[in-house]
């Protein structure tokens, strides 16, 4: 399917190339909204994402380890009832499985042998694994301070793992820094990365009859799991395949908020550590994209305490659903939207839940005793 990419801000227009991943100014681009699906376009012998293929831009060769088709589950929580989204299902643990699969299937068929990636942890991980497959060396780059597991995971792949003294920022530098002689896959910036996440958009259409829940909660750090709906979404209500979008209902730790209080229209408070380190990010590369997104969607943000944080993470426990703190961010969000009234009773609500907590151990010894 033929594409170009679109710089939001600017308005300028590029040509589709997977090995683009900005624009000449330094702005983030997106691959221009593409036809939607309609259910008989669904490949449905497919048991992965890729049974989206029609969706997706280019003459992409499908690189897939079983991403994708991932479970549902009805859960009650508290008064109210919502349907749990278990991304961890994916092949390395995350939701990042469908950004990667994607995007180096792309960055493959450009001939791309070596690659850097930066990630705080399951980005590095997902890429690693998916270079693996394909036959692509990585290196991945990470703050010192990267949960051990999710090192261990990216170097059992193949990966060079780097770490690098600071923030999360302070590696996003860097690794802008070195592509200027190396291909650049960040699941931060490539559009590609979000042709992928946005099948997540059509795989809740399909889960739930081919119609469109009236709400998602989901956490936010720099927004592509938002920015993947929001395109998947809004290409089937171009289609007329669904009525209107979804609410998008977006958590973060208070700690680490900036997206919230960008939407809300107030300075973020002072940054200080947090529980859930797959959101730490202070300065979102999409952050003017991702507030458009929810706005459109009439979604709203919260951002959460971190006793709210490990109190959700024990209390899916309870439920049999073993979370990282990242994720249980979104599960302690529900209450703040349900007393907001953006959850509302009688109503379809799907909380994504983005990654295991196999990926943490350490921080849910602390948060689980």
């Amino acid at each position: 399917m033929e594409y170009w990419y679109a710089d939001e801000r600017s308005e300028t227009r590029y040509p589709g190339d997977p090995l683009r991943w900005r624009g000449d100014d330094g702005a983030p681009l997106t691959v221009a909204p593409l036809p939607g699906l309609a259910p008989g376009d669904v490949d449905t012998g497919v048991r992965s994402l890729w049974r989206y293929r029609a969706a997706l831009p280019g003459d992409l060769r499908p690189l897939s380890l079983g991403e994708g088709c991932t479970p549902l589950v009805r859960q009650p929580w508290g008064d109210a009832e919502v349907r749990f989204k278990l991304e961890w299902f994916s092949p390395t643990g995350s939701f990042k499985d469908r950004g990667s699969s994607v995007m180096v299937a792309a960055l493959a068929g450009a001939g791309v042998t070596e690659l850097l990636e930066d990630s705080s942890g399951n980005g590095g991980s997902s890429v690693s694994a998916y270079s693996a497959a394909a036959g692509i060396a990585a290196t991945v780059l990470a703050p010192e301070g990267t949960s051990a597991a999710k090192v261990l995971q990216t170097r059992a792949y193949g990966a060079t793992v780097e770490l690098v003294p600071g923030t999360r920022d302070d590696t996003a530098a860097e690794a802008v820094r070195r592509s200027a002689t190396t291909t650049y896959a960040s699941h931060n910036w490539h559009p590609f990365f979000l042709q992928g996440t946005k099948t997540l958009a059509y795989e809740l259409w399909e889960d739930l009859g081919f119609r469109a829940p009236d709400a998602v909660v989901t956490v936010a750090g720099a927004g592509s799991i938002v920015l993947g709906l929001d395109l998947g979404f809004g290409e089937l209500l171009a289609a007329g395949s669904i009525a209107r979008r979804p609410r998008l209902l977006v958590a973060q730790p208070r700690n680490c908020s900036p997206i919230d209080a960008a939407f809300h229209d107030r300075p973020p408070p002072p940054f200080a550590p947090t529980v859930a380190e797959g959101t730490a990010i202070r300065h979102p590369i999409r952050l003017p994209e991702v507030v458009a997104a929810i706005r459109r969607s009439g979604g709203d943000t919260a951002a959460i305490e971190e006793d709210a944080i490990a109190a959700a993470a024990r209390r899916l426990a309870a439920l049999g659903l073993y979370a990282e703190p990242t994720s249980a961010s979104a599960a302690a969000a529900i209450d703040v939207f349900r007393e907001r009234g953006a959850i509302r009773p009688g109503e379809t609500t799907v909380v994504v839940l983005t990654g295991s907590g196999l990926k943490a151990p350490d921080k849910l010894r602390e948060l689980l005793g």
